[in-house]
């Protein structure tokens, strides 16, 4: 049975931690991902992860949806991170009800920009494929200060002055990451408003260790307006069957007031060489530059 929203979150984090060490020693016995939503951040992830995980041939994560193994608890090794995944023999159950190879995954949006990610990603798992969903920059950013500020993880209300911090807090913490595999930088995971929105550079970097066949991109704007041919084409990519579709629905979402028009001006300049290049890579220009 699921947790439900009302378990406090100690009894949570002990079950969580009783689970996973469970899986731990029975390791051997578990799946592995064939496939990870990597980001964007604040991109619809939640919504898409439900809609997989809803698919009849598809196993998820024990209890959560994000591991964050190969970005901030990769000192904790692959034993463990494999105990967060079903049995083999529960694979093997879902591949007989439902005639296809039955497949497990997870979701940390942190995996895209994480400095080191990608290669522990493909070291671990060398056949995996990557889904990445992409939404307008400018919102993007603006909705990740409102979840980090609801989160306790941002201490600046005012999302300008966070963004103006930005390049200070940021400096060098990408250099110190790949530098120490043991370091962890708070701003660097929780602070990077425009940079995350960069993402060609994300893909460009991912595409270096995965290829271009095993990236798929999803524009996250299209699947919440239009999301069955968005998710046709996220199970043609997986090679998964299709057995109906699950409800769609939007998750995550924060009501916030209107953007200063300022910012959102110094945040269109800021993203329009970098969108540029996206649509060069695209080979298409994304429903956030239609508008």
């Amino acid at each position: 049975m699921p947790l439900r929203s009302s378990v406090p979150a100690p009894v949570k984090r002990l079950v969580h931690t009783g689970s996973v060490t469970l899986g731990r020693l029975s390791a051997g016995s578990r799946m592995l991902p064939s496939f990870l939503i990597a980001g964007g951040q604040r991109c619809g992830t939640t919504s898409m992860y439900r809609a997989l995980a809803a698919h009849p041939a598809v196993l998820k994560a024990v209890l959560h949806k994000g591991v964050h193994y190969f970005d901030v608890d990769y000192h904790r090794g692959p034993d463990w991170y494999r105990g967060h995944f079903p049995l083999r023999r529960t694979a093997r159950r879902v591949s007989d009800r439902t005639g296809a190879r039955a497949q497990t995954f997870e979701s940390s949006p942190y995996y895209m920009y994480h400095p080191l990610a990608a290669e522990r990603i493909a070291a671990a798992l060398p056949d995996v494929k990557l889904i990445v969903l992409i939404r307008d920059p400018v919102e993007r950013a603006y909705s990740q200060h409102a979840h980090e500020v609801a989160r306790g993880f941002e201490t600046e209300r005012d999302f300008s002055v966070a963004l103006g911090r930005e390049p200070g807090r940021l400096a060098g913490e990408a250099e110190r990451l790949r530098a120490d595999p043991a370091y962890h930088s708070h701003s660097h995971q929780h602070h990077a408003y425009a940079e995350r929105g960069q993402y060609i550079d994300h893909l460009l970097r991912l595409e270096s260790v995965f290829g271009r066949e095993r990236l798929h991109v999803v524009d996250a704007e299209m699947f919440f307006t239009d999301p069955e041919p968005v998710y046709d084409s996220v199970l043609s990519f997986l090679g998964l069957p299709d057995l109906g579709y699950p409800r769609f629905e939007r998750h995550n979402a924060r009501r916030r007031g209107p953007m200063p028009d300022r910012t959102r001006e110094l945040l269109e300049g800021h993203f329009e060489p970098y969108n540029r290049r996206l649509v060069e890579w695209l080979g298409y220009r994304p429903s956030f530059l239609e508008r």
